[in-house]
């Protein structure tokens, strides 16, 4: 067994801004969701939808999902912790905080990830680079979105951990999901959102209990349809194939491009206009993002003489 650190290639790169586009707009569809249903409501929505689909594609492909229910608990492990907890705790926060302090909060999740690896794991270890990758990148986001969103700190404390304990649950699912190495990631993002599925169905019978609520519209139910679909059934297939090549420490670093996909779809598509800042938090972010694969420093660095 080797203990050397996983790497991103440039696949592995393409994958991850591909995955930060489908993610990008998973907190604008989560709110367009909130105007008409509850947080739990969207979350089994979300993770329901998209484990049918998935289950489907797992028939259609050839491949089989585990038989024994022991075999299953390893799925509703790696569920609990990358859709049961950060999906419920994101969309509660969301009805407390603004988007803009949500999203640089979800942000530090590579960081509690680099963390958590060290302690965690053999070939994920903290090095200089990926930790000041980590911090130039954070400090990216807030530069980009705006320092203005940081002054919700210290008012709704309560939203405010309940992202903060998102990030921790989504950095644990990375290293977590490492075991999965060898499972085709179809079948893992299908087994993880079964499993999420099984254990958010009576939290929303009990706490929601969604039939003393009226029928949601079109948009509403179009807005979690592509959530399940395209921001979590095809997007989990991405991050699955992105883990199983390049660990957790990488893989995470989506957190970081999200907030770049949104602003770049909200330019492209709605005719937004990016202020400066932005472009700067979008620089600081590629400056982390570098230093922390690790290869552009190297390139830079002189090399000894012959």
């Amino acid at each position: 067994m080797t203990n050397a650190a996983p790497r991103m290639g440039g696949l592995e790169w393409l994958l991850l801004i591909l995955l930060s586009v489908l993610w990008g707009g998973s907190f604008f569809l989560g709110k367009v969701a909130l105007a008409e249903l509850p947080p739990f409501t969207i979350v089994l929505g979300r993770v329901g939808l998209a484990a049918a689909a998935l289950l489907l594609a797992v028939r259609v492909s050839g491949l089989r999902m585990p038989a024994r229910p022991r075999d299953w608990l390893p799925y509703f492990a790696l569920g609990l912790l990358n859709n049961f907890i950060p999906f419920s705790l994101i969309m509660w926060g969301q009805t407390q905080i603004a988007s803009g302090l949500a999203a640089i909060l979800n942000a530090t999740t590579p960081l509690f990830t680099v963390l958590l690896a060290h302690v965690l794991t053999r070939d994920e270890r903290m090095t200089a680079n990926r930790l000041s990758g980590v911090l130039v990148g954070l400090a990216g986001i807030v530069v980009m979105i705006g320092p203005a969103a940081l002054g919700g700190l210290g008012r709704d404390v309560a939203g405010q951990v309940a992202i903060l304990g998102a990030a921790t649950s989504y950095a644990l699912a990375g290293i977590y999901g490492r075991r999965f190495r060898g499972t085709p990631p179809l079948v893992t993002a299908a087994g993880q959102v079964s499993a999420s599925t099984v254990m958010m169905l009576p939290v929303v019978l009990l706490v929601d209990r969604p039939w003393l609520n009226p029928a949601p519209g079109a948009v509403t139910l179009g807005a979690v349809a592509a959530l399940a679909l395209l921001g979590t059934a095809v997007a989990y297939i991405l991050y699955f194939r992105i883990l199983a090549t390049a660990g957790a420490t990488n893989a995470v670093l989506v957190t970081f491009l999200v907030p770049v996909s949104a602003m770049l779809l909200g330019m492209g598509i709605l005719g937004e206009v990016i202020e400066p800042r932005q472009f700067l938090g979008m620089a600081l972010i590629g400056l982390g993002l570098a230093a922390i694969d690790g290869r552009p420093v190297r390139a830079l660095r002189p090399r000894p003489a012959p």
